[in-house]
């Protein structure tokens, strides 16, 4: 959502109220289940105050519930001070107004009990000491690790969160039983010189702070959207008809996943008119079990005792009727009488598949012919239809190529070129005089 778009904006310059960024919207998707405040430019009726207690986010989406007990001007996404145990703690306001009620009625806060309160806006000092303590964070994460396990404890540390003055951290853990870490506190005293707070969390609850990518490609529902986390058995994925495949069927934090369950209630409403998967049916040629069902299509197979290799496939109202006459003590027949021929439909088309050759392109190209020149034949027709005026300029022209040496002159008895000319209209040349006296020579010249 672009922030001209954006339902908290601010006059025209369309900017977010405490967003500080322009064009991240502060109540889209800026953090995990962040609510779209939609009462946000509503105006109060007269004589009605603004709530008091405001919704604010802390780090991997924690959120509390505080009082403006000094009745400051409070918008989403501004940075305040809250009270902590001891000092202060630095949040991000996340909801303020109408709908804050909404939310401390679903997560059962009671609003007339004791809350903390909200001391003020955070000053750049406030701020940079909060920054300061969470690139501390990571590196005191990987040391509280290596202490743990040089005291050879059966437990994890996963996240570390600082408290925005500095004087506190909280170290949220895993273990399967339960781990006596008095000694662990008194390193990790020395070790950070500060006050140390352990808090167990569970195997989701911590998938949930960490978030992460799932199998199928999207991110995770705990750490999105998903906040209460239901009890998951094996018996869903039976009733799935899916393969027990520990690898396959459990999450990121080693439990079953939690989708197990989205569509557990849609098969169970249609296995209802199906019978049983252990259904026994007796015939004349002895008692077939159920070998497989598909509640997609509603078929059911079975096989012989004695020949369990063939299958043989059944609609659910043909298993129902057999098990009708078997409770009357009545034998089916043969289930070969049941099975429905499978008539194939001739195909229209023409596969194409495999008529194209992969190498097709790996044999070399063959050289283009030069083209060839206008045939003798052509140029004569051009030359006939020619004028007779022009005709005599083209006789200069063959007159002195007669003067160029014949192929047969120069190379000896030589085939003539393939592009050679022929039969090309020259003009008569002049005859000259048969005299063989010398006397008649002279006097040509002389003439």
């Amino acid at each position: 959502m672009a922030c001209t778009n954006c339902s908290t904006s601010k006059g025209s310059s369309g900017q977010p109220k405490g967003c500080q960024n322009n064009g991240t919207c502060g109540t889209d998707s800026c953090n995990k289940l962040t609510v779209f405040d939609w009462l946000s430019n509503m105006v109060y009726p007269s004589g009605s105050e603004v709530y008091d207690i405001v919704e604010v986010r802390f780090k991997n989406g924690r959120k509390e519930f505080y009082k403006n007990a000094e009745n400051l001007t409070l918008s989403i996404g501004d940075i305040i001070a809250t009270e902590g145990s001891p000092g202060h703690d630095v949040g991000i306001v996340t909801l303020t107004g109408e709908l804050v009620k909404v939310q401390m009625k679903k997560k059962k806060v009671d609003p007339e009990g004791v809350l903390p309160k909200v001391y003020r806006k955070a000053s750049q000092k406030d701020i940079d000491i909060w920054q300061a303590c969470r690139n501390r964070e990571e590196p005191m994460k990987v040391r509280a690790r290596e202490l743990a396990i040089k005291l050879k404890l059966e437990m994890k540390i996963s996240d570390i969160e600082f408290q925005g003055d500095g004087s506190k951290a909280t170290f949220y853990y895993t273990a399967n039983e339960r781990v006596d870490f008095r000694q662990l506190i008194k390193d990790f005293a020395k070790e950070f010189s500060i006050r140390i707070e352990m808090k167990q969390v569970g195997f989701r609850q911590e998938a949930a702070r960490l978030g992460g990518i799932g199998s199928c490609g999207r991110e995770l529902c705990c750490s999105t959207w998903l906040t209460d986390f239901r009890s998951v058995n094996t018996s869903a994925a039976r009733y799935q008809q899916l393969s027990l495949n520990p690898q396959k069927l459990a999450g990121q934090c080693g439990k079953l996943k939690c989708c197990l369950n989205y569509e557990l209630d849609t098969y169970l409403e249609a296995i209802k008119h199906m019978p049983d998967s252990d259904t026994k049916l007796f015939t004349v040629k002895g008692i077939a079990f159920c070998q497989k069902v598909d509640i997609f299509k509603g078929q059911m197979w079975f096989a012989y005792a004695n020949n369990s290799a063939n299958w043989y496939v059944l609609s659910v109202e043909q298993v129902l009727e057999i098990v009708e006459m078997n409770k009357r003590d009545q034998k089916a027949n043969e289930l070969e009488s049941y099975v429905e021929e499978v008539v194939e439909e001739e195909k229209n088309f023409q596969n194409a598949v495999g008529q194209d050759s992969v190498t097709r392109f790996d044999q070399p190209k063959r050289k283009k012919k030069p083209a060839r020149k206008r045939t003798p034949q052509k140029e004569a027709q051009v030359v006939e239809q020619a004028p007779k005026k022009q005709q005599q300029p083209r006789a200069k022209e063959s007159v002195k190529d007669v003067s160029s040496p014949k192929p047969q002159e120069e190379g000896g008895d030589k085939k003539a070129p393939r592009n050679a000319k022929k039969n090309v209209s020259r003009p008569n040349r002049p005859k000259k005089p048969k005299n063989n006296n010398p006397g008649n020579s002279s006097d040509g010249e002389k003439k």
